[in-house]
């Protein structure tokens, strides 16, 4: 009777894992504003939904990409250069997104009156994410 509760715990996390990535995902999107900047650049206010749906059924297309281990043979070098590019966009836009929305971090930590250990909060984050990459590289991965 014991044997499903392993099963059980692990199916739990795994859920609330995929839960707070998800979540995190969608607040990304909407602190960064980035559906409604693409709107304005594009002059396609009227089209926001098309972006909207694009978001969409790209995390559910890699979500079931990843979930059934899809494989498929990258061509040669030449077909690869638009979707390279095209990467290469989106990366660079999130990184716009993400320099406009720096000062999120002194305004939370004004309003939450913990202006005097931004830079404690700051250190927190660096040596946290420190921490986890060296974990995921130097132990997890091996």
């Amino acid at each position: 009777m014991a044997d499903w509760v392993p099963n059980l715990f692990v199916a739990v996390l795994g859920f609330s894992g995929g839960l707070a990535v998800g979540s995190a995902s969608v607040a990304l999107l909407i602190v960064f504003d980035l559906i409604p900047r693409l709107a304005q650049l594009g002059n396609a206010f009227r089209k926001a939904v098309w972006f909207e749906t694009a978001v969409v059924c790209g995390s559910l297309y890699w979500t079931a990409a990843d979930f059934f281990e899809w494989r498929f043979g990258l061509p040669d070098t030449w077909p690869l250069i638009l979707p390279g590019l095209l990467d290469g966009v989106f990366v660079g836009m999130l990184a716009a997104a993400l320099t406009e929305v720096m000062n999120v971090l002194p305004i939370m930590a004004k309003r939450l009156h913990l202006s005097k250990y931004t830079v404690g909060l700051v250190m927190a984050m660096v040596l946290g994410k420190l921490a986890g990459s060296l974990f995921d590289w130097l132990w997890f991965q091996w």
